[in-house]
């Protein structure tokens, strides 16, 4: 059966591939402030989702993303009647959202440029954490609680956005967790409660 999610990392993969040889899409579909200011070009704040700096980048978000994804879908839809039309809704939601700190601050920056999905993966990673936070998700091989690896994916972001040096907006992340939080509270307020009763009794099992 073909997911949203997976139709969202086939599309972002084959464009990403296309993108890594392909110097004239990248700078059509970079997020890049300047541009949007001066030529409103806004579809930038999506399109630079599907694209990304490198294999190793772009493999981390969707590898990422069809974990999560996947089983948001599925708990949002059944166990809390949601339709997946707000799936797509929170993940492009996400994608404008996480990215309208860094355009603030670099709309008339000549030399900023930014590029992946992180925003919207984040987003989706926290709004499950509420319904899930303790599903073990395998990694290499290794058992680890949805939660720690929430909190390790935030921890290596908030180091690389200090760190600086590449196109990665690192930034997006953490304002796509904090959208993903608010924006399926806003959706279910009941996520809350869920997520009390599930992080004080914790209970572990896979990720599928």
């Amino acid at each position: 059966m073909i997911t949203i999610t997976l139709f969202i990392v086939a599309i972002t993969c084959i464009i990403s591939f296309f993108a890594f040889s392909n110097e004239k899409l990248i700078d059509e579909f970079i997020f890049y402030p300047p541009a949007i200011t001066r030529d409103n070009q806004w579809y930038r704040f999506i399109s630079s989702g599907f694209i990304h700096a490198d294999i190793q980048h772009l493999a981390f978000n969707m590898f990422t993303l069809y974990f999560f994804g996947n089983n948001w879908e599925a708990a949002y839809n059944d166990y809390l009647g949601l339709g997946k039309i707000w799936y797509i809704v929170l993940y492009l939601g996400a994608l404008i959202v996480s990215q309208i700190p860094s355009y603030i601050k670099n709309r008339n920056n000549y030399h900023y440029r930014s590029l992946g999905a992180s925003g919207a993966v984040s987003a989706i990673v926290f709004s499950m954490i509420l319904l899930m936070p303790w599903s073990t998700l395998y990694v290499f091989v290794l058992p680890v609680p949805a939660i720690i690896y929430a909190v390790m994916y935030l921890s290596y972001t908030i180091y690389m956005s200090r760190k600086g040096g590449d196109s990665i907006n690192h930034d997006a992340h953490l304002w796509g967790a904090i959208f993903g939080i608010i924006f399926s509270v806003i959706l279910k307020p009941e996520v809350v409660l869920i997520f009390l009763e599930a992080i004080t009794h914790p209970h572990f099992g896979g990720l599928e």
